[in-house]
């Protein structure tokens, strides 16, 4: 079961009425659709009321025509989600839609915030009601109960939460965009017919036809509103860009602050080649996501790689159930060996990181019981042993494999003939940038910021 993280923004501030606003957000969220696939939601700003429409599933279980016909106006925000804080419940599906003293306020968010218990226990403890389990809530709440303007209110609440959050907001006249002073999530400026756009990752400009302008930097609010745009920068803090973003989340043909997700990946996979060489026939990749590294591998290794497992894109995501059962069957739902090409031959298997062992377990028993004579697991980041509280599903340290077990108990468990996983110092290399401007507390623990105790970001569900 891969790990999965929240969320994918897209925002559009067009300087006139347009009909189709919610129709550009709708195919954009398509491009981003990877960063989140239990809820979908569209608001849109004719400059006197917001109107939206949100649901449960992929962007094109939400939406109908009639759905999107309706949403005309001047500015919108979409936003696809996958839940770290708060369960996949319609109540928590965004955008989220709030009254403050000039009007309403719209508001997506994608990160996840350290300490949003505290702040919801202090709001709540002078009169503020909650309707959600989200920490995207708290935000709002905070910057609605401000009798500042809409931009002082955002400053002052970013000057309080502390986490990973890349924000879109929008009032009946203003699309404001916030990326929090580590950069932990991605975000970026485009423009398109005289529109601005912002996004997670510019692939969903390639999709509108926008054009990449830059990306929002680490502590920076951008406002787009008649005037044009402007900027207000906070002091940054330590840049922490998550590198998950470039192992897994983010689509390989994306750029994230002005690096090569593909690149990054192609070479992340040529130094694993490097540093654990193996003797073997064939190279082959866990589709979709150790495809490059596993070409990187093969163009390094000179070992020819071959499609071993075909992968069913039929299969639902929320087909795939929390228990243990139901995932040993969704591999062999969503994987299938090609018997053919695997039969009497050592395999060299690739993929971007390993959670909890189970699923590469079953993969590597798929290929032994199709004939492979070897299996030799490759995996193109380190071993995952810390939890992760700014945006991905990893709650607790007794859910990876690798917080208590070595390489060896690992290899034994999952079932390999040998296992290998990529440095850290070849990571780093392979993304091109300073080890000081990465997350890699998931790997090594040096959390950028002050983290809850394990398991507490989930406590808004128990209360």
């Amino acid at each position: 079961m891969p790990m999965r993280e929240a969320c994918g923004l897209l925002g559009v501030f067009s300087s006139q009425f347009d009909g189709s606003i919610a129709k550009t957000i709708y195919y954009g969220l398509f491009a981003l659709q990877h960063r989140g696939q239990e809820s979908a939601g569209i608001a849109v700003s004719d400059q006197n009321s917001i109107r939206y429409h949100k649901g449960l599933g992929l962007v094109s279980e939400v939406f109908k025509e009639e759905d999107l016909e309706r949403l005309g106006g001047r500015i919108a925000i979409g936003h696809v989600r996958y839940s770290t804080t708060g369960s996949n419940s319609l109540s928590n599906a965004q955008p989220l839609v709030v009254k403050y003293h000039s009007g309403e306020l719209a508001i997506a968010h994608n990160g996840n915030l350290v300490n949003a218990y505290e702040l919801r226990n202090e709001l709540e403890q002078n009169g503020a009601m909650f309707h959600t389990t989200t920490d995207s809530e708290v935000i709002a709440a905070l910057i609605a109960r401000s009798h500042k303007s809409l931009t002082e209110a955002i400053f002052e609440c970013t000057e309080r939460i502390q986490g990973a959050y890349s924000l879109l907001l929008m009032s009946k006249d203003k699309l404001i965009a916030v990326r929090d002073p580590n950069g932990f999530r991605p975000l970026c400026i485009g423009s398109y017919n005289g529109s601005y756009v912002v996004a997670s990752e510019n692939v969903a400009f390639d999709t509108i036809g926008a054009t990449f302008i830059r990306d929002v930097e680490p502590g920076e609010i951008v406002i787009f509103e008649e005037s044009g745009l402007s900027s207000i920068k906070r002091r940054s803090s330590r840049r922490s860009l998550c590198v998950f973003e470039f192992v897994y989340f983010a689509r390989p043909d994306s750029m994230i602050d002005q690096v090569s997700v593909y690149q990054t990946r192609w070479k992340a996979g040529a130094i694993l080649a490097q540093e654990h060489p193996v003797d073997a026939d064939l190279v082959v990749a866990v589709p979709d996501s150790g495809n490059v590294a596993a070409i990187g591998f093969s163009d390094f290794s000179h070992i020819p790689m071959g499609m071993g497992l075909i992968k069913n894109r039929y299969i639902g995501r929320t087909f795939i159930q929390p228990s243990q059962r139901i995932r040993n069957l969704g591999v062999r739902l969503k994987l299938n060996p090609l018997r053919e090409l695997i039969n009497a031959k050592r395999i060299v298997l690739v993929d971007d990181s390993i959670v909890r062992g189970t699923t590469m377990g079953q993969i590597v028993k798929m290929l032994k019981d199709c004939g492979a004579k070897e299996v030799h697991v490759r995996i193109s980041s380190p071993p995952i042993t810390h939890s992760c509280y700014f945006g991905i599903d990893t709650s607790t340290r007794k859910e990876l494999i690798a917080s208590d077990n070595n390489i060896e108990s690992i290899r034994e468990f999952i079932g390999a003939d040998s296992l290998g996983y990529l440095s850290v110092e070849g990571l780093v290399r392979a993304t091109g940038m300073r080890k000081e401007d990465l997350c890699l507390a998931c790997f090594i623990g040096d959390y950028p910021v002050e983290t809850p105790r394990e398991g507490k970001k989930y406590l808004f569900e128990k209360r």
